[in-house]
């Protein structure tokens, strides 16, 4: 049988074909490695030189074009295999809906925190998440010599120095928005600044990369009646009416005097458990603007007071009354089970 003859035939069987196993018996019958076309290549092993090279270029052609009408014909039958009859489909049957999302829980607590803060006259800015050390550090009365400083305790860009900012890092605070703010020239001051920042600590009250909401108030005669009834005033409308705060001196270089702000452990009620260790859980820095922080924003301390208090926005949400939620990493690990809960 000649390369003509096979190819008539072949063509034929093709059309008698019903389903992929019967192509697939064609295929390996004339194109296969024991197929027509396998034997053919064997036979010419008597012929000349230039006898083999023509009759060889024949047969690789004839077996292009078998594979190419094998792999049209493999189309064809699924796509007939995959189609649903007409008599079969119902017109009137209703279609799935597509599952719908939510906001993750970090985003609707940002958006609670910041209706909350609205009625007290603060809006809401957005400031480098990686910025100079200078906003981060100087500006906020923090010397070199600092712990926060080091570079166990803060990530630092590898990008190049600044001859007046210094280096880039990812800001451990929010409070670089601070003197940034400042620096606009607008007073009185109602600033909420929420990003996202990053410090070197993990655990299950800590994670490496967390949202933080800063907020700073500026005016003439600002005192800390003022930052301890704004704070009351958040907690009770975040957290509940029964919910209780505690100040605990600190030492922040930025505000004087300094405060730790905690709150009673919702998990526990006080008893002490692992995430609280002692009933207490702290939520965040406060205090009083430090007068070198006015001054670096260009504010007269002997004519402005202000405030200024920084707390994780994960954290606060955990300690949501009746949430009960005893690792904050849970927050970020992109488990549905644990999403589709909020």
């Amino acid at each position: 049988m000649d390369l003509k003859e096979l190819l008539s035939q072949f063509k034929n069987d093709l059309k008698n074909i019903s389903s992929l196993e019967n192509l697939e018996a064609v295929r390996l019958s004339y194109a296969g490695k024991k197929g027509a076309l396998a034997k053919m290549l064997k036979d010419i092993a008597n012929l000349s030189a230039e006898e083999k090279k023509t009759l060889g270029k024949k047969i690789n052609e004839a077996k292009q074009e078998i594979q190419e009408k094998i792999a049209e014909a493999q189309g064809g039958l699924a796509g007939k295999k995959s189609a649903l009859p007409m008599d079969k489909f119902l017109k009137t049957l209703p279609g799935k809906k597509p599952v719908t999302g939510h906001l993750h829980i970090i985003s609707q607590a940002i958006s609670e925190i910041v209706e909350i803060f609205k009625p007290l006259g603060f809006t809401r800015a957005r400031y480098p998440e990686i910025d100079w050390e200078y906003f981060a550090f100087e500006a906020l009365n923090i010397p070199s010599t600092h712990p926060a400083r080091d570079e166990w305790e803060t990530f630092f860009i590898d990008a190049p120095v600044d001859k007046k900012f210094g280096r880039q890092v990812i800001t451990p605070h929010t409070s670089n928005g601070q003197v940034r703010e400042m620096l606009k020239g607008n007073l009185p001051i109602r600033m909420l600044n929420i990003s996202r920042c990053g410090r070197r600590q993990e655990d299950a009250s800590h994670l490496q990369t967390f949202f933080q909401f800063e907020g700073l108030a500026i005016d003439k005669g600002v005192s800390i009646t003022h930052l301890k009834g704004t704070l009351e005033y958040f907690v009770k409308n975040f957290f509940g009416p029964k919910r209780k705060i505690r100040l605990r001196p600190y030492d922040f270089r930025f505000t004087e005097p300094s405060f730790e702000v905690d709150i009673n452990c919702d998990l526990c009620g006080g008893a002490g458990c692992k995430f609280c260790k002692g009933g207490w859980v702290e939520l965040g820095g406060a205090g009083m603007v430090h007068p070198n922080v006015l001054k670096a924003g260009g504010i007269d301390p002997n004519v402005y007071t202000g405030f200024a208090f920084g707390w994780g926005i994960e954290r606060v949400y955990m300690m949501k009354g009746g949430i009960k939620i005893d690792d904050i990493r849970h927050l970020v690990n992109n488990d549905l089970r644990f999403l589709e809960q909020f």
